[in-house]
């Protein structure tokens, strides 16, 4: 176990954990708009931006984002100092430049004291912040069908082409943890609309009733993620009536039997 202070409390962490895991467990909020616990942390909001210091440092202070970096023996973390704070007003004050209409960055920004932009607003911007959320959940699940394109103002998030890919099997997880909203997609009776393509939605097949899941998806799980089919062949509520069935036959035959 490693021992370090944050915020004037001494603790101890696990040797590898992250300071933002580990700030986090303490009940400190920390902005991470970037940082979502099923993907490896990537840094690329700058928001969980924290400083560091030690008592051999004579007074020196580093500013270090918190969900790269790991926990160290005697580290000295404070996570809400001044400096720290107006780090963060000047990437909101940034993102608030860039995705002007996003509820999310207005939120957070306000909850920072930001009531007006300082800087030249793209009145074009979305609400994409390029954290690359979406992007790197997509290829944690080995689809890789989504990635970013394009440089500099142009940059976005988009298929191959911006046109539709046969990678996409319609999961809608890149929209799932996307985290101002910005990827859309739409579920049409049986059929459900993203990334420039419509998906078969498969249906349970004793009610009928659409699943939440694509057919594409119930071949590749079942296929790459060696899922058996049949996982996917009933919706949650015969799930539950066959489950309650079988219960009550038990208990039937249980009682026939004393």
């Amino acid at each position: 176990m490693i021992t370090l202070s944050i915020n004037g409390k001494l603790l101890q962490a696990k040797e590898g954990e992250m300071l933002l895991t580990v700030i986090r467990q303490q009940g400190i909020d920390v902005p991470a708009l970037c940082h979502h616990e099923a993907v490896e942390p990537f840094g690329a909001c700058r928001l969980c931006t924290v400083e560091i210091t030690r008592k051999e440092w004579d007074g020196w202070k580093n500013y270090v984002t918190s969900c790269l970096y790991p926990v160290e023996e005697g580290l000295i973390v404070q996570t809400h100092t001044g400096e720290v704070t107006q780090i963060r007003r000047t990437i909101l004050d940034l993102l608030l430049a860039s995705s002007p209409r996003s509820s999310v960055i207005q939120e957070l920004a306000a909850e920072y004291g930001i009531d007006s932009c300082n800087y030249p607003v793209d009145p074009e911007g979305d609400d994409c912040i390029l954290c690359g959320l979406c992007t790197r959940v997509c290829n944690a699940l080995g689809m890789k069908a989504i990635a970013t394109v394009e440089r500099g103002k142009r940059k976005v998030v988009d298929t191959p082409f911006s046109k539709a890919t046969a990678d996409c099997i319609g999961c809608t997880i890149c929209a799932q943890v996307c985290p101002t909203g910005n990827i859309k997609f739409q579920d049409r009776g049986k059929q459900r609309h993203i990334w420039y393509q419509d998906f078969k939605m498969a249906t349970c097949s004793e009610c009928g009733r659409s699943l939440d899941v694509t057919t594409a998806m119930v071949t590749y799980f079942s296929e790459r993620q060696q899922l058996p089919e049949d996982y996917f062949e009933l919706c949650t509520e015969c799930k539950q009536r066959q489950t309650v069935d079988k219960f009550n036959t038990i208990i039937d035959r249980s009682e026939e039997v004393f």
